[in-house]
């Protein structure tokens, strides 16, 4: 007779001769009685062994509770780590779950068979009434509860040297400061514990102790990320200086400085961005309304088209001209004051800065905006200079020229000793 080695580790019911190995019913008062789970369902009976005896499970482990295959499927033993892993570590933490259950499970198989299972399967609906809203909330995702993490959420540590970290009292690694707002805070908390005879009043004073704790984390972590939003630190350490040279703004007027210091506690309900659109705005409707007054001017002396309007303007100019040639002694403080008055309809509009005092002139006569000035003197030019090196142009001029605007540039142009001629 051969003897298969595999089979001696094996075990067999008493009663039915079934393989028993992976599960078995073991009496705990009869000696060497296994039963498997058939026979011990049905009440089997041997020997001195009755149906009433006490009776112990044993199991390698290996066996599923959901009827799948024992290749791929989950092992008691695996659901009985997972359950562990839910109970120490808490729903939501998968990947911290995965390792406690093994590595060959991934967080998502984790997450996935425990949803699945306990949570919409037959266990979850006898466990947890329908009646709960949301039935079960992850508290890690950062918009949980009262004590979610995005609470304490630490921000991108600041980009600071040593020397300035150690002015400030900050710990980068932490993204603390020594001294934080409302320093005591935590003794709110430090002596708290939970004891099995607190009474009802008992737990709610601990629970109003915790949520005033709460809630001054949560000012805490509000100043800093107003703080960040509008770079105090680095304004602070006066670095904020050199960002302001690579980025070039238009230039601010006294009054809107004096309006930003009046209106600055504005900043912790709202970003740095919308605090700067709130004053781009702002400046935008005083430009409009610079232009409507001179729209409404000209509609007074009777003028209804552009055209009218450039005429009008060169006319004025000239009036203006003549009466400062007049002037001997306060020749040029007059011609400096008539400027101040004259461009006043674009003096607040971008590009005005990079214009000479011709061409404010000019522009100002044409009721033509700087910027797109600029944008027809740099085609002009450049069409003139490709002219000269023999390559054809094609006119890109701007639908907004017109012939009267296009002939006053090109003889502006011309006088000036942009182009010769000969292009105009």
């Amino acid at each position: 007779m051969v003897i298969n080695m595999a089979d001696l580790g094996k075990k067999y019911c008493v009663y039915c001769l079934a393989d028993v190995t992976s599960l078995r019913i073991r009496c705990t008062e009869c000696q060497d009685i296994e039963l498997c789970t058939e026979c011990f369902s049905a009440g089997a009976e041997i020997g001195n062994h009755r149906r009433w005896h006490g009776y112990q499970l044993v199991d390698g482990g290996r066996f599923t509770l959901w009827g799948l295959e024992a290749e791929g499927g989950w092992t008691s033993r695996e659901e009985q780590l997972l359950l562990d892993a839910i109970e120490q570590y808490g729903f939501g933490n998968w990947e911290d779950m995965a390792a406690h259950v093994g590595a060959s499970r991934s967080p998502q198989e984790v997450m996935e068979h425990y949803v699945c299972m306990y949570i919409h399967g037959n266990i979850g609906k006898a466990c947890i009434p329908d009646t709960i809203p949301n039935r079960v909330t992850d508290h890690t995702c950062p918009s949980g509860g009262p004590l979610s993490p995005s609470i304490t959420m630490p921000l991108p540590p600041l980009d600071i040297s040593a020397a300035e970290q150690q002015q400030l009292g900050y710990m980068p690694l932490r993204d603390d400061y020594e001294i934080e707002y409302d320093q005591d805070a935590e003794t709110l908390i430090s002596s708290l514990s939970v004891n099995y005879d607190d009474d009802d009043v008992e737990i709610e004073l601990k629970r109003a102790h915790v949520d005033m704790y709460v809630r001054k984390l949560r000012e805490r972590q509000r100043r800093k990320r107003i703080a960040r939003d509008y770079n105090l630190v680095t304004a602070f350490l006066g670095k904020d200086k050199k960002d302001k040279e690579k980025i070039p703004k238009r230039k601010i007027t006294k009054e809107e400085k004096e309006l930003r210091v009046r209106l600055r506690p504005l900043c912790q309900f709202v970003s740095c961005k919308e605090f700067e659109e709130f004053f781009e705005s702002m400046h935008k409707e005083r430009v409009l309304r610079a232009k409507i007054r001179e729209l409404q001017r000209y509609r007074r002396n009777g003028i209804t088209k552009m055209e009218e309007s450039a005429e009008y303007e060169a006319a004025r100019h000239k009036r203006e001209k003549r009466k400062e040639n007049k002037s001997s002694a306060n020749a040029k403080w007059g011609k400096e004051e008539g400027k101040d008055g004259e461009f006043s309809a674009i003096e607040n509009l971008p590009g005005f800065d990079l214009l000479s005092d011709r061409e404010k002139v000019l522009c100002n006569s044409l009721n033509l905006s700087p910027t797109r000035y600029l944008t027809v003197k740099t085609i002009i030019i450049k069409d003139y200079l490709q002219k000269r090196q023999g390559i054809p142009a094609k006119s890109r001029l701007p639908s907004y020229l017109d012939k009267v605007l296009k002939k006053r540039i090109l003889t502006f142009l011309t006088e000036s000793g942009w182009i010769s001629r000969d292009a105009s």
